[in-house]
């Protein structure tokens, strides 16, 4: 029988799940799974910059899956998805820099597949990334 253990991150995914009733991560065992999280403080607000914005998401990855005794050094799959708008078509290399640069300076040499999808709309306005992944605990080790 699977052990399965559900975790709430502090501060915004309170407020999520208060108000919309869902986790933001599930640990199976030691396969763990989060849902996107979003660039946004605890009071749920956007930052102007996008850097910025990249920096908390992958901020508020690290802490959704530490609520399950995960680290990023046990992702191994990175699902992100990038508002674009149609005279874009495209995820723009400013978004693709701050991504990159975020997987060095966090994964440690770690190189996890990723599926990077460009959307029209996310969750909140003013939202322009979001970031969910998978992890195995103990696979970083």
């Amino acid at each position: 029988m699977s052990t399965v253990t559900f975790g709430i991150t502090p501060g915004y995914g309170e407020k999520l799940n208060k108000a919309l009733g869902y986790s933001g991560a599930v640990r199976v065992d030691d396969r763990v799974e989060i849902s996107g999280q979003a660039g946004v403080d605890d009071d749920l607000v956007v930052p102007e910059s996008l850097e910025d914005e990249i920096v908390l998401a992958f901020d508020n990855v690290e802490r959704t899956l530490a609520t399950v005794g995960a680290t990023w050094r046990d992702v191994i799959h990175v699902n992100s998805y990038h508002k674009v708008t149609p005279e874009e078509g495209v995820i723009g290399a400013d978004h693709n820099a701050v991504m990159a640069e975020q997987f060095r300076r966090r994964l440690d040499g770690r190189e996890p597949i990723w599926t990077e999808t460009g959307v029209t709309a996310l969750g909140l306005a003013g939202m322009r990334v979001e970031i969910r992944v998978t992890a195995v605990v103990g696979s970083g080790d």
